[in-house]
């Protein structure tokens, strides 16, 4: 059957490799669903139609002549961070930026794997908070409750995968800014570990903490997708062992020990589980215990974690805010973070980049008795539209990690974490779990999360923005 906007990444390349579509028909899909969808979810700042189109006509006569590539004439996004050719790269910033000279390494190898660019997707400014807002594009809106925001800060990817705009997406994720939109939009939200998936041409974008990562509605889709953009650049400081990570969907995991923690990482503000959020939660481990898993209550010993990621996160708001090409332009949050940065550049960071490896042994050492941890991706549901627009920075900071306190000590680890969705609470807004592990886990982390699936089955429900065409069944 042709595939139509529910396809997802995997169905697509096969049925394009099978000849019972074009690329140029799925890109028109996928153009005229962005297109028409800007007025409710405003997921894309750039959209390459003219390029795109052409990108899938060469696409079509490669498949044609029979030639066959991993995505070969398969739509996806990028999100508004990554560098493609011919495109400014805004990260969510106002002002007037320049084409990017060549493609972002993740982006090349996408394109090598066939994958036509359709466009790039919204984000907040240099991607600091869990909402998809500002100035310089307005609000991007969840497709499964549009006044509410789909998070960040790779929110217009998670929209537009989520409303079927495109079958998957890359963000980018320096404290959860992956994990948090597919958890608040009902999708997967693969983090790999540091250097899977190259941020080349910033070797250590955020001094380490942020990585690209997929988003998709199946775990297969999400897999298959950073196996395509995954790989280094020559230069890439961090280059972990390769994996295949889509060979461990619908591997059978083994029983396993999992952790269950609910206590938040330790914040300098309040931080509290909303229950609604916990019973969802409980509810994955109740599942993962009647798949034979052995789970238990227990928290890995973070300590003072925080104090490592400060200085990473806002040096590396400082290293952006000097490509700005108007300073005035930019959010009053964004230069109070700056300035933070410039005073712990120096020495702060360079204690908080060598507490990483004291870090690593203290709680690798929790992966002795636990094979997987399960904790909530956040606190609470997806906020309304605007919620947090025009705090100040305390205020934004405060409500920022009240909502959203679990996903950041993986990033200062550098190692691997899945979304799952969990279900929905109140007025059917998604949440979402997550399952960590160690360095090199993702197969073993992407196998329990398929486990999941085949039971939950949770790929197979549709926000409403979604057309009733489009819906499976």
């Amino acid at each position: 059957m042709t595939p139509d906007r529910a396809a997802g990444l995997a169905e697509s390349a096969r049925a394009l490799a099978a000849g019972e579509v074009t690329s140029r028909a799925l890109v028109e899909r996928a153009l005229a669903r962005i297109e028409a969808t800007r007025p409710t979810l405003n997921a894309f700042r750039v959209v390459r139609a003219e390029a795109a189109l052409a990108e899938a006509d060469a696409a079509d006569r490669e498949l044609t002549a029979g030639v066959r590539r991993p995505l070969l004439g398969v739509p996806v996004a990028v999100k508004d961070d990554m560098d493609v050719a011919g495109e400014p790269t805004a990260f969510g910033c106002r002002g007037e930026f320049p084409p990017a000279a060549e493609d972002a390494e993740a982006v090349r190898r996408l394109r090598a794997a066939g994958a036509v660019i359709v466009g790039k997707t919204n984000t907040c400014e240099l991607g600091q908070w869990p909402f998809t807002e500002g100035p310089a594009f307005g609000e991007t809106r969840n497709p499964w409750h549009t006044g509410h925001t789909p998070g960040g800060s790779s929110g217009g990817s998670a929209a537009a995968v989520a409303a079927g705009l495109v079958p998957a997406a890359l963000g980018s994720d320096g404290a959860g800014s992956v994990r948090i939109p597919a958890s608040w939009t009902h999708l997967i939200g693969i983090k790999p570990q540091r250097g899977r998936i190259s941020t080349w041409p910033r070797g250590e974008a955020f001094h380490g903490i942020t990585v690209n990562g997929t988003l998709a509605r199946t775990v297969a889709d999400a897999a298959l997708l950073l196996d395509a953009a995954g790989g280094n650049h020559a230069r890439d400081p961090h280059r972990p062992p390769r994996l295949t990570v889509s060979e461990a969907v619908g591997r059978d995991p083994g029983r396993l020990r999992v952790a269950l923690s609910l206590k938040p990482p330790f914040t300098a503000v309040p931080a509290r589980l909303r229950p609604e959020v916990r019973d969802r939660v409980l509810g994955l481990a109740e599942r993962l215990a009647a798949l034979g898993h052995t789970v238990e209550e227990a928290d890995p010993p973070y300590g003072q974690i925080g104090l490592t990621f400060v200085p990473r996160a806002t040096a590396g708001i400082a290293d952006y805010v000097r490509e700005a090409p108007d300073l005035a332009l930019l959010d009053p949050r964004t230069r109070g973070a700056a300035r933070l940065g410039r005073l712990l550049g120096g020495a702060p960071l360079r204690a908080a980049r060598r507490a990483e490896a004291v870090l690593h042994r203290r709680i690798g050492a929790f992966f002795d008795s636990y094979d997987v941890l399960l904790t909530p991706t956040t606190a609470a549901p997806p906020p309304a539209i605007g919620a947090l627009s025009g705090l100040s920075g305390l205020a934004t900071d405060r409500a920022m990690i009240a909502a959203c306190p679990y996903a950041w000590p993986w990033n200062v680890l550098g190692w691997p974490g899945v979304n799952v969705p969990a279900g929905f609470v109140g007025d059917g807004l998604p949440v979402g779990a997550q399952l960590l592990g160690p360095a090199t886990s993702e197969p073993l982390l992407v196998s329990v999360a398929a486990q999941l699936e085949s039971e939950l089955r949770w790929h197979e429900s549709w926000p409403p923005v979604a057309e009733p065409n489009t819906r499976v069944g």
